[in-house]
């Protein structure tokens, strides 16, 4: 039986990295785990989500949407959240001449 890494896999079945799909996936992959991380350090806090989304002005829903889906959230809204919830935020961008560290 022929076996295969994890990459081959995903090459075949995504798309290899670079391609449209691959950074499909590995986007929402991304936000996945952010929706994720805020769901955790969210819970570890004690907090509800109604305590959160009061805390940063949304509602509820917007903290339950965010915490399955990241993806339809704006920078300016996951800062708010990671402020709430005291983490350290950095944000790198990098351009073809430009660097930018925002912390």
């Amino acid at each position: 039986m022929k076996m295969y890494t994890l990459d081959e896999v995903q090459d075949k079945l995504i798309g290899t990295v670079g391609t449209p799909n691959r950074d499909r996936f590995e986007y929402e992959l991304q936000m996945d785990l952010i929706g994720k991380a805020i769901k955790q350090t969210r819970q570890e806090r004690h907090m509800t989500q109604e305590e959160l989304g009061k805390l940063i002005g949304v509602q509820k829903a917007q903290i339950s949407r965010l915490e399955s889906n990241a993806s339809n959230a704006t920078i300016d809204t996951l800062i708010r959240v990671f402020t709430a919830l005291k983490a350290k935020v950095k944000l790198q961008v990098e351009l073809s001449q430009t660097q930018i560290n925002i912390s």
